[in-house]
């Protein structure tokens, strides 16, 4: 007879899921990426305050869902090959060599993989960029949302996305859309991330769950 303590808890044989929420929006200039930080395995919280924006260069980013290891390793195989390709082409890669190298890799093992990535980054060719990546889709768009969370918070984007944002009112645009979300998911939650990229760079921040914006029903 087996003892209670060889009896795994449940969630050590659930996948672990970054079910959550991402978001990313281009303005005139460059583009913000943003968070939460929430990672769990069933109904389980394995992890409060992952950072979910994962660096492909210097100034691109991807926003990660889906199953935690699937999407790391996609990150880490596209930041691997970009840095080799800007050495052989002696200067920093495209947003959309980024996004293309991302949609390949989910496209070639989509029904092995679990995972759907928005990379957004700035570029001397086209500045800020936008892309949505899933099962082989490569689109570019103004903004995006993804995760478990997007359902809760699709209207409120629709609602308050408005061309020629400045980058203050596409960080606020970020930021209002992450607690919302984070409200109502109940796999969203923890800290929010963002991540500003313009052409002198990236800057991550890192917004703690008592300084987020507080609505009605809070």
């Amino acid at each position: 007879m087996l003892g209670e303590s060889s009896i795994q808890p449940e969630w050590l044989s659930e996948e672990v899921k970054t079910g959550t929420t991402i978001i990313a929006i281009g303005y005139e200039g460059g583009v913000v990426l943003g968070s939460d930080s929430r990672v769990s395995a069933g109904a389980s919280v394995v992890n409060r305050v992952m950072n979910k924006l994962s660096p492909l260069h210097d100034k691109i980013y991807c926003a990660l869902s889906g199953s935690a290891a699937d999407a790391q390793t996609i990150a880490e195989i596209v930041n691997y090959q970009l840095d080799v390709h800007s050495i052989e082409v002696g200067e920093d890669p495209l947003v959309r060599s980024a996004a293309t190298l991302v949609k390949n890799i989910s496209y070639k093992y989509k029904e092995e993989l679990s995972a759907h990535l928005i990379v957004a980054g700035w570029d001397r060719r086209a500045g800020g960029q936008v892309y949505v990546t899933l099962d082989g889709l490569l689109s570019m768009q103004p903004f995006a949302v993804g995760g478990s969370g997007s359902s809760y918070i699709y209207g409120f984007v629709d609602a308050e996305y408005r061309k020629g944002m400045t980058k203050k009112e596409s960080q606020e645009f970020v930021v209002n859309a992450l607690t919302l979300a984070m409200g109502r998911d109940g796999s969203s939650g923890g800290v929010a991330y963002l991540v500003t990229i313009d052409q002198e760079g990236a800057v991550e921040r890192c917004i703690p769950g008592n300084e987020l914006p507080t609505f009605f029903d809070q």
